[in-house]
C-alpha cells in the first residue's frame, strides 16, 4: 500500500492524462475568463461570459475559443502531475501515525503549489497573450480610437513567435514576469483546495478504510476546486494584468503587484478583483473534479501494470 501510496511514474500519468481531458473540456470557458479580467474601464467589448463566447465565435470561429489551448494541453501535463504528485508526496512525509492534521494538511498544499509554478508561470504567460489576443483585435475593429496612433493591423503571434521574442528580449526572466502574483495565487489556492478535498472525499468513504466511490471523488473536487478558485480570484485577476503583454492605450499597464492593486482600486473600484470569478470557478470545478476521478480510479497504476516487471 505505501509503494502505491509514493509511485511517482504513476502519479505523473494521472496527473497528465487528468490535465489534457479537463483543459479540453474547459478551455472556452478559461479564454472567456481570461478576456473578461483583462477588460477596464472605457474598453469594455463583453458583457458576460456568454456574451464573450458568442462574440468570439462569431470574429473568431469555433476554434477561437481554443486559442492558445495548445501551450496548455502541452504543458498541463507536467504542470497538473507536478501539483497532484507533490501534495502527496508532502503528505506521506508529513502523516506520523498514519494521521494527518489541518495544519500539516495545509503545509503539503502549500509544497505542491510552490512546486508547481516552476511549469504554470511560463505556461499563463503564453496562453494569457494568445488568449487576449482575439479580444484587441476586436477591439481594434470596433473601437479604434482605443488604439495608439498608428496602429496597423498585425496577424496574431504564435506560441513559439513569443517565447523567442520574450528569450531575445528579456531572457528566460521574460517567461517568468508575474511569478511572484503567480506564487500568491497557487499557493493559497493549493493550501485552501487539498485540505478541503481530503476532508470532503473522507466523508463519503465506504468503511473506515475503504476507498471513496468515484462519484464522491468528482463531487468533492469539484467542490474545493471552486471554493478556491473564487478565493484565490482577487490575485488571479492580478496575475492576468500583469502577464498580459499588449495593451490598448486607454489600458493602464503597471510595475508590479501593489501598483496594480492600487490602479484597479483607484481606477475600477473592489469589484473588479471579481471579474472572471464566475468563470474561474467553471473552469476549476470540472478540472479538479475530473483530475481526482482519475486519480482515484488509477489510471496510472493501471497503465504501468502493462510494463514488464524487472526482476529483483
Amino acid at each position: 500500500m505505501a509503494d502505491k501510496q509514493i509511485s511517482l511514474p504513476a502519479k505523473l500519468i494521472n496527473g497528465g492524462i487528468a490535465g489534457i481531458v479537463g483543459v479540453t473540456c474547459v478551455f472556452p470557458i478559461d479564454l472567456a475568463k481570461t478576456r473578461l479580467q483583462n477588460q477596464q474601464n472605457g474598453s469594455r467589448l463583453y458583457t458576460s461570459m456568454s456574451d464573450c463566447l458568442i462574440k468570439t465565435i462569431r470574429s473568431e470561429g469555433y476554434f477561437g475559443m481554443y486559442r492558445g489551448a495548445a501551450v496548455n494541453l502541452t504543458l498541463v501535463t507536467p504542470e497538473k502531475a507536478i501539483k497532484l504528485a507533490a501534495n502527496d508526496f508532502f503528505r506521506h512525509h508529513l502523516t506520523k501515525d498514519g494521521k494527518l492534521t489541518l495544519v500539516k494538511e495545509m503545509l503539503a498544499g502549500c509544497g505542491a503549489g510552490t512546486c508547481q509554478v516552476i511549469v504554470t508561470t511560463p505556461m499563463e504567460m503564453l496562453k494569457i497573450q494568445l488568449q487576449d489576443a482575439g479580444r484587441l483585435a476586436a477591439q481594434r475593429k470596433l473601437m479604434p480610437e482605443s488604439l495608439p496612433a498608428g496602429t496597423v493591423e498585425t496577424k496574431s503571434p504564435t506560441a513559439m513567435q513569443i517565447t523567442r521574442q520574450l528569450l531575445r528580449e528579456k531572457g528566460i526572466a521574460g517567461l517568468y514576469k508575474g511569478l511572484g502574483a503567480t506564487l500568491l495565487r497557487d499557493v493559497p489556492f493549493s493550501m485552501i483546495y487539498f485540505p478541503l478535498f481530503a476532508n470532503l472525499n473522507n466523508l463519503g468513504k465506504r468503511g473506515a478504510e475503504g476507498p471513496a466511490p468515484f462519484y464522491v471523488s468528482f463531487v468533492s473536487g469539484c467542490m474545493a476546486g471552486s471554493t478556491a478558485a473564487v478565493a484565490v480570484n482577487p490575485v488571479d485577476v492580478i496575475k492576468t494584468r500583469l502577464q498580459s503583454l499588449n495593451r490598448a492605450s486607454t489600458e493602464d499597464t503597471y510595475s508590479g503587484v501593489t501598483d496594480c492593486i492600487r490602479k484597479i482600486m483607484r481606477n475600477e473600484g473592489p469589484s473588479a478583483f471579481l471579474k472572471g470569478a464566475y468563470c474561474r470557478a467553471l473552469v476549476i470545478a470540472p478540472l479538479f473534479g475530473i483530475a481526482q476521478v482519475v486519480y482515484f480510479l488509477g489510471v496510472g497504476e493501471y497503465i504501468l501494470s502493462f510494463l514488464p516487471k524487472k526482476d529483483n
